[in-house]
């Protein structure tokens, strides 16, 4: 998660919606590319949410069934932002774990790109929505797929979605965290604001400001500096409140399900902190550290210019290494 990349979440309330009935309707052709099937899951009468299936390049009987829950702000399903991601980091991971036998759907969030028309207003909707939509998802890989259970996979924010998910671990094989806060996503920003020393003359607004949608209040950010604008604009403040509210460790403790964390060595946004943070909440978690991969799943300098200068390299390659522990531990982890 990026402090700057917060401004746009744009999320939504979702309606509880049952499980589907009968025999799957055929998938429609693939729209992104061999292997990759592009299709709508209907929730009551308020629009479609949209996910893209990739499935492996060997197929094989019982394959790991995953839902990828992308990170903050406005990621798209392959993992590019207008604000500054491109070269699509999760389509990357996807594609580099068909070629491990995993099945992967990758969504968009209620309220943006494909799914923007399920929300009449995304700035209503709070990551407990979002986890209710992975709960519809999981229901609906569970009947196009005939999997036993759906994995969640889970990058940045996206780890907090998984977890909150998993609180109610119906149909869920188990959580691979990528890149995933260990701490309340609220001290995370204050980290990243005091670790970049150009932010020093915007740190009293920022952290008082931190610390009134934590006690739920409300924020007016009128004379802020434009740089804050963003992160604190008043109609993504509901979002944050209840953001806030949660611990991930908490969360990863509550969850007695297998757990995976992925942390790379050269991400600025989450530390290896973090990750010790979840594993030491989750007996029988598993820690894989990723040597020299940033926040974005790239090979990547601790250097800020350079690790930065990474996140909109439209060629940078997926880092080795990546998706061969997550396809290894679902395997380890296989639903009886």
């Amino acid at each position: 998660m990026h402090a700057s990349v917060l401004a746009g979440l744009t999320l939504a309330a979702v309606l509880a919606t049952a499980a589907p009935q009968g025999p799957p309707p055929p998938l429609p052709p693939g729209q992104l590319g061999d292997g990759v099937i592009t299709f709508p899951m209907q929730l009551d009468d308020h629009g479609a949410l949209y996910g893209s299936l990739t499935e492996p390049t060997d197929p094989r009987p019982n394959a790991p069934v995953a839902l990828f829950l992308v990170g903050s702000g406005p990621t798209d399903h392959n993992g590019d932002n207008p604000m500054g991601v491109k070269g699509s980091p999760y389509r990357r991971l996807i594609e580099a774990l068909g070629g491990q036998g995993v099945i992967t759907l990758s969504v968009d969030k209620r309220g943006m790109f494909r799914s923007a028309g399920a929300a009449a207003d995304g700035n209503r909707v709070t990551v407990e929505d979002l986890a209710a939509d992975a709960h519809a998802w999981i229901a609906d890989l569970k009947w196009r797929t005939g999997a036993k259970c759906i994995w969640l996979i889970g990058h940045s924010e996206g780890v907090l979605v998984a977890l909150i998910t998993a609180q109610d671990p119906k149909d869920i094989c188990g959580v691979v965290s990528i890149s995933g806060p260990g701490r309340r996503l609220s001290d995370v920003i204050r980290q990243q604001l005091k670790d970049n020393p150009a932010n020093a003359p915007l740190l009293p607004d920022a952290l008082a400001a931190l610390d009134a949608l934590e006690a739920g209040k409300d924020v007016d950010s009128t004379n802020f500096h434009p740089a804050l604008q963003p992160l604190f604009n008043p109609k993504v403040q509901p979002f944050l409140k209840v953001m806030f509210r949660y611990d991930p460790a908490a969360l990863a403790h509550a969850y007695k399900g297998p757990l995976l964390i992925l942390q790379g060595t050269t991400d600025l946004q989450i530390s290896l902190d973090d990750a010790r943070r979840l594993e030491a909440a989750h007996p029988g978690a598993t820690l894989v550290t990723l040597p020299g991969v940033n926040h974005v799943l790239r090979t990547a300098p601790l250097d800020r210019a350079a690790n930065m200068a990474s996140y909109g390299d439209e060629n940078a390659p997926l880092a080795p290494g990546v998706a061969e522990p997550i396809a290894a531990f679902m395997k380890a982890h296989k639903p009886r």
